[in-house]
């Protein structure tokens, strides 16, 4: 037999250790054999955000890479740790130490090698249906299927680089430990583990300074220092204040001597202690993948609900408002596609009244505005003014309060002009939220026809701003697809918005711009899109790492939990109460990194969000939590049975 025979051999005998990390593997290598299908793409610069999306596919394989690089050399390291008495016998049977050095880079060299050739050919046979997916999910054109020779020859070279570099890093563990260290191997008689009191209260103090800054304002010094403790506070919680809560629980003898209580919380103490880096790494993993996924589909969500709660499909923005207004060519383009339209026009500018922000418009605009929605219409005399309270849920808590005042009936208000001031009493009061963001303002103060003018002839004409604004019936709140006609009228519009201005060229003061409900809707759509979808994929990816990290630390702890389950089964353990203890220990392994990386999630999501003006996320915590329990309880129910199967053997 020779050397590479022994060495393939070694590989399909430890098949069962081998297999989670080669499964792992090839999709991480299929996964950028897909981004770099697309990457190279000769079409794809052709595309509307072609260039972007290839930029994001790019960022996206280097996570994948530098991702796949640790988590290769975590595998390979728990692999050689539980492999020191083969090592061993093999040194007694004569093999010298660059020996067994040549057949580990060897063995990782053939699963690197067989993981390539499975994740490009798992790639290939995919990757047609990966750039349907992209495009359709984007809102791209469909890019025609190629033979990727480019992305080929740089998937192989990037992960055999990667293989070969791990493999002789790893070397390093092997190190030139004696015989009789390699034969004990993991037989060595573990000592209780002990916690520092110190170093618990500093993971404690870490964590809590994270949760403090955050609440404090977010900037890059901030983010930077709750990112510092946060990771090193967590790093500390598994090392050491787990450990020490377990030692403090166990001196409650009422508590812990009941039925295999006992067993398992003595055994989570060593556990805990022994996989503290791997539940470590997990936490970290899960946690940054919940994050980008809370805040990408928060942001999409937040999209949509400003497409529903707007009105107006078509907006005509006014820099310098003129008399004669030429929109001729929108009403032409809704009347030819047989749209009815309704058609208002806002004309105002922004003031202060009492030291408070405020828009100040025409009555009559105001009406419009108002009866096109079917609310009521209000009159007002030359020394009156109505006040609308324009703030919508999200400003109630957040606007300066020295920037707004409520205004009530009664009250008399002091408008700031250029040349002097005017008082007005208010003799009527509204509420409308949509001001919000049609002209950026949360106080409106509504002044007769006759009382504007007065004011605004005596304005510089490049203090006025207006809004021409279009609501369609026929076109609703729903979010329309592609082919809808919302979307073919919004794409023909701003597709000729330049014919729009010139239009009106004929009057030097006039400028504006167009802009649409879909089309705002659809050009943050695509934004949120394209990291949505190469979230998945990475989210996907650490995922399936996570429970593959669990897996190779409970095969290497498998030969000395049976052991001790064949000593206690002589002593009149049964099969259930082994298998209730060891569905306990598993458990806490699998979904304590879950646990805590959702608190972790919550913790830096909502101030974040909040300064998008995002309060409502809880859709997208319940989506993104849930896919991961539901991931992680599928990995559970997997792993434990086979790791059940495995100690039951092992009883008497």
């Amino acid at each position: 037999m020779s050397f590479p025979q022994f060495a393939f051999n070694n590989i399909r005998r430890n098949g069962r250790a081998y297999i989670a990390f080669f499964l792992s593997s090839v999709f991480m290598v299929m996964i950028f054999f897909a981004y770099a299908v697309f990457i190279y793409h000769p079409y794809v610069t052709e595309l509307p955000m072609g260039d972007t999306t290839a930029t994001g596919m790019q960022i996206a394989s280097i996570i994948v890479y530098v991702f796949a690089f640790f988590f290769v050399m975590y595998s390979i390291s728990a692999f050689l740790k539980s492999r020191n008495k083969e090592f061993g016998i093999l040194t007694i049977l004569g093999a010298e130490p660059a020996q067994i050095r040549r057949l580990v880079i060897l063995e990782n060299m053939l699963i690197g090698c067989l993981s390539i050739i499975a994740g490009i050919g798992g790639g290939m046979l995919l990757s047609k249906l990966f750039l349907m997916l992209t495009t359709r999910f984007i809102g791209m054109d469909d890019l025609p299927f190629y033979f990727p020779v480019k992305a080929i020859l740089i998937t192989i070279g990037a992960f055999l680089l990667l293989f070969f570099c791990i493999s002789l890093f790893t070397l390093v563990f092997i190190g030139n430990k004696r015989t009789l260290e390699l034969l004990t191997g993991t037989n060595k008689p573990k000592k209780e583990p002990k916690a520092s009191w110190f170093f618990s209260l500093l993971g404690f103090a870490l964590l809590t300074v994270g949760f403090v800054v955050l609440r404090n304002g977010l900037n890059g010094g901030t983010i930077m220092i709750a990112a510092v403790t946060g990771i090193a506070g967590t790093y500390f919680f598994y090392s050491q204040l787990s450990v020490l809560i377990i030692r403090l629980l166990k001196r409650n003898r009422k508590t812990v001597w009941h039925g295999t209580r006992l067993l398992w919380i003595s055994e989570m103490s060593y556990k805990m202690k022994d996989n503290a880096r791997m539940l470590f790494m997990v936490t970290v993993v899960i946690a940054i993948a919940s994050m980008s996924a809370v805040v990408i589909l928060s942001l999409d969500q937040e999209n949509r609900e400003q497409f529903t709660n707007n009105d107006f499909a078509i907006k005509y923005n006014v820099y310098t408002p003129s008399d004669q207004m030429d929109m001729s060519y929108i009403d032409s383009t809704l009347e030819a596609a047989g749209l009815s339209y309704q058609q208002v026009y806002l004309e105002y500018f922004w003031s202060d009244a009492d030291q408070s922000a405020v828009s100040v418009m025409p009555l009559s605009h105001y009406n419009r505005f108002n009866a096109i929605q079917g609310k009521k219409t209000f009159q007002l005399d030359s020394a009156s003014a109505l006040f609308v309270d324009s703030r919508n849920e999200k400003d109630q808590d957040q606007i300066d309060r020295n920037r707004f005042r409520n205004y009530a009936e009664g009250e008399t208000l002091t408008l700031n002009l250029e040349d002097g001031s005017l008082q007005a009493r208010v003799t009527a009061t509204d509420v409308e939220p949509r001001f919000a963001t049609l002209i950026y303002s949360t106080g409106v103060v509504v002044l007769p026809d006759e009382k504007f003018e007065e004011i605004t002839q005596q304005f510089n004409a490049n203090r006025l701003s207006g809004k021409v604004l279009y609501q369609i019936p026929a076109w609703g709140h729903a979010v329309p697809d592609r082919h809808s006609s919302e979307a073919m009228v919004s794409d023909q519009l701003l597709s000729s918005a330049d014919t729009i201005r010139s239009d009106n060229a004929s009057d030097e003061n006039y400028s504006g711009f167009l802009t649409t409900r879909y089309g705002d809707f659809e050009r943050y759509r695509q934004g949120t899109a394209l990291f949505t979808f190469l979230g998945i994929f990475i989210g996907l990816i650490f995922s399936i790492s996570s429970a593959s990290f669990l897996y190779f630390r409970l095969h290497t702890d498998l030969e000395a939990d049976g052991k001790m389950v064949h000593s206690l089964s002589k002593m009149g353990l049964s099969f259930q109460e082994m298998k209730r203890s060891s569905t306990v220990q598993i458990a806490i392994l699998f979904f304590l990194p879950i646990g805590v990386a959702i608190i972790e999630t919550l913790v830096v999501v909502k101030p974040f969000l909040t300064e998008f003006g995002i309060t409502n996320y809880t859709m997208p915590v319940l989506t993104v939590f849930g896919a991961f329990v539901l991931a992680q309880t599928f990995y559970f129910i997997i792993i434990r049975s086979r790791y059940i199967a495995s100690l039951r053997k092992m009883m008497v």
